[in-house]
């Protein structure tokens, strides 16, 4: 979260001395001793009283000692133990003792210093680390510090109880402060380090967790470290289960390890074929709290199963049962248990809303009709309505004709009692087969090569032209013809514009080879009608043996696309989502199907795609030079029979050599004219 949109403390706050518990530390020293040795403008002193504590005898040195002691363990400076604060480094000061004080006074002052050092360390990082712009974490972790300085200072204050009865020593002061040195000494270290790295949210819990792990041979400072650990993590819990519970991030500090991209909409699945919604809508980001690290994705995951039924508008109700607070974590794992199970809560309800009340495989069936040509019945009586507008050029095809055609066809065939022929409509591409499959990156197997071919066209392009059967045709409305579907959320998931793209490649792929049957079934019949002639031996003959044979490579390429890779990938899948468990394994059953269908149908083989085009653009040269010459032939040859077939026999046997010798000429004409046409 941006900083300036926290709430801002007022700078009086911080500056007023009296409102921050500093102001026995700030103040001014009166002069006392003139000319008595200066103390730098960094230190926190008195300026002493009037005699050095060596003036004193060893037992009422001890006594100034420990009241000194008693102040500087709660902050304060005293009379013979001045304090001075590093200039630059907030969270380090310095302790200065009288040096005519006793020796032995001396060394059980310096061993209790560190833990006046501690103290101020750690209550200079309350006070900072209780501003709004560090996070909950860091306010949690605050207040857990100060309740354990309170009871520092009640301790404290015991402790100057029996000093003002006459009850403590040095060494029992000493001996009630040691076994505090190692905790206060544990804690200052995270606290530093999380000052110097400016450590907020997962930071922080990774710190204090990765130092109670460091502390395992001391069991109190663990134990203070782990507690200090639930204590901060509190706050990041109840993020947490905000976001497993109702698929919501409460986080308003930027300290949760799942992001929100809120420039990602829903609507762009059915828009862009590159759409990220669902891997980057929500995302981990680092750091990610330790304990969680083995569940972060099973997390993320959980959220987002509830976060697209509350935008279908589906009321998200958890089970009490299942609806387990998340307020601290141990060694126990409660935690991992509630996670798991708000997991299975989501998934199953997803899957259940999208495969029940937005009929996921009502849809998908239904694609398979019009996409795979699971019924074709529609396509034909399409194909033949549409036959003229298909035949012109891209540019000058009009969509709104055959988009009224296609309801013309869905309407009188077996296509109008599917509930979802509605969402059904055609669109027309601008470029080839191949050229839209080289656009496309994310084609992995075989797509280098195929846009090196592609790139290569005009390269090449000279030399192809001077090949027999590769002069590439001009394309029409038949090579870019396509359907498209209407997806609605949160079907869109599964159906993506990039799902439904490769589906348009297969339906482009197999209606180029319905087109190309059907042109060599009319060159078929066309031959049928000259089978009166005595044409054995000659081109005509050859001609139907050679369009014979096309039919059955285009019939054996039919077949093999429809009845041995897209029916039995097609049964794979739909057993596969029957038996599906979260709507992630559905999308990844999905797209393995179109990719498994992509790789079978040839499409992401350039080398073999490339002759299989063209030798359909051979097939389609073949039947449209048939269709245009035979009837020609057929129609002279039966009007020169009417005109001498009442002659005598002696004239049709003469006639029926010229005729032969006729038709031999205008065979041979014929195969000169189709070799001619194909070149």
């Amino acid at each position: 979260m941006d900083g300036s949109l926290h709430p801002v403390v007022p700078r009086w706050n911080t500056e007023r001395s009296f409102l921050t518990g500093r102001f026995y530390q700030e103040t001014k020293p009166k002069s006392q001793l003139g000319g008595s040795k200066g103390i730098s403008s960094e230190s926190f002193s008195y300026q002493g009283p009037e005699n050095p504590i060596g003036y004193y005898t060893a037992s009422v040195q001890e006594l100034l000692v420990i009241d000194d002691l008693l102040h500087a363990l709660v902050g304060i400076e005293g009379r013979y133990i001045s304090m001075k604060r590093m200039r630059g480094k907030e969270y380090h000061i310095t302790y200065h003792i009288d040096p005519t004080m006793d020796l032995a006074l001396q060394e059980l002052t310096k061993r209790m210093l560190p833990l006046c050092e501690h103290y101020f360390i750690i209550s200079q990082f309350v006070e900072s680390r209780s501003h709004f712009k560090y996070g909950l974490v860091n306010h949690a972790f605050a207040a857990a510090l100060r309740s354990l300085l309170i009871d520092y200072q009640t301790l404290v204050a015991q402790l100057e109880h029996q000093f003002r009865l006459g009850k403590l020593s040095i060494q029992g002061l000493w001996f009630f402060c040691q076994p505090m040195m190692a905790s206060m000494q544990a804690l200052t270290i995270v606290l530093q380090k999380a000052s110097i790295n400016n450590y907020m949210g997962s930071a922080i819990l990774n710190l204090l967790q990765s130092q109670a792990m460091a502390m395992a041979g001391d069991n109190a400072v663990r134990s203070l470290l782990e507690k200090m650990t639930q204590c901060a993590s509190s706050a990041y819990l109840c993020i947490l289960e905000r976001w497993v519970y109702e698929g919501v991030i409460d986080d308003p500090y930027g300290e949760f390890f799942i992001a929100e991209n809120r420039s990602l909409q829903k609507e762009s699945l059915t828009q862009d074929y590159s759409a990220k919604y669902w891997e980057e809508r929500y995302s981990l980001k680092d750091p990610i709290p330790i304990f969680l690290t083995n569940v972060a994705g099973t997390i993320l995951t959980t959220g987002k199963y509830l976060n697209v039924m509350r935008e279908c508008g589906h009321v998200v109700q958890v089970p009490i049962s299942e609806k387990v607070k998340l307020t601290n974590f141990g060694s126990n794992h409660q935690y991992l248990e509630c996670i798991n199970s708000a997991y299975e809560f989501a998934s199953g309800e997803l899957l259940n809303l999208i495969k029940q009340k937005y009929d996921l495989m009502g849809k998908l069936r239904s694609m398979k009709h019009y996409f795979l040509l699971d019924q074709g019945d529609f396509l034909v009586h399409f194909m033949d309505i549409a036959r003229d507008e298909l035949a012109k050029k891209p540019d000058t095809i009009s969509v709104e004709k055959l988009q009224s055609l296609l309801d013309l066809a869905l309407r009188t065939t077996v296509a109008a009692s599917d509930p979802c022929h509605e969402d059904l409509t055609c669109c027309v591409e601008r470029t080839s087969l191949l050229n839209r499959l080289g656009t496309l990156q994310d084609l992995e197997e075989g797509m280098k090569n195929l846009r090196a071919c592609v790139a290569t066209v005009e390269i090449s392009k000279t030399a192809f032209d001077n090949n027999d059967h590769s002069a590439p045709v001009s394309i029409t409305g038949v090579e870019t013809f396509s359907l498209n579907y209407k997806v609605k959320w949160p079907l869109s998931l599964v159906i993506s514009r990039k799902a439904l793209t490769k589906y348009q490649l297969i339906f482009r792929l197999l209606f180029h080879c319905k087109h190309v049957n059907r042109q060599l079934c009319g060159a078929w019949q066309t031959h049928q009608g000259v089978r009166m002639l005595n044409t054995f031996g000659t081109a005509i003959s050859r001609s139907a043996v050679l369009c014979r044979s096309m039919i059955k490579f285009i019939n054996s390429l039919l077949h093999y696309l429809t009845f041995e890779v897209l029916e039995p990938n097609w049964h794979v899948m739909h057993n596969r989502l029957e038996s599906a468990k979260s709507i992630d394994e559905v999308m990844e059953f999905h797209d393995f199907f179109l990719k498994k269908c992509l790789k079978e149908c040839l499409l992401l083989l350039p080398q073999v795609l490339r002759k299989m085009e063209t030798l359909k653009s051979i097939c389609l040269q073949y039947a449209s030079s048939v269709q245009w010459l035979l009837p020609s032939l057929y129609i002279t040859v039966d009007a020169n029979e009417s005109s001498f077939g009442r002659g005598k026999s002696k004239l049709r046997r003469s006639k029926s050599k010229r005729l032969a010798s006729k038709s031999s000429a205008e065979s041979m004409s014929f195969a000169e004219t189709v070799i001619c046409s194909n070149s």
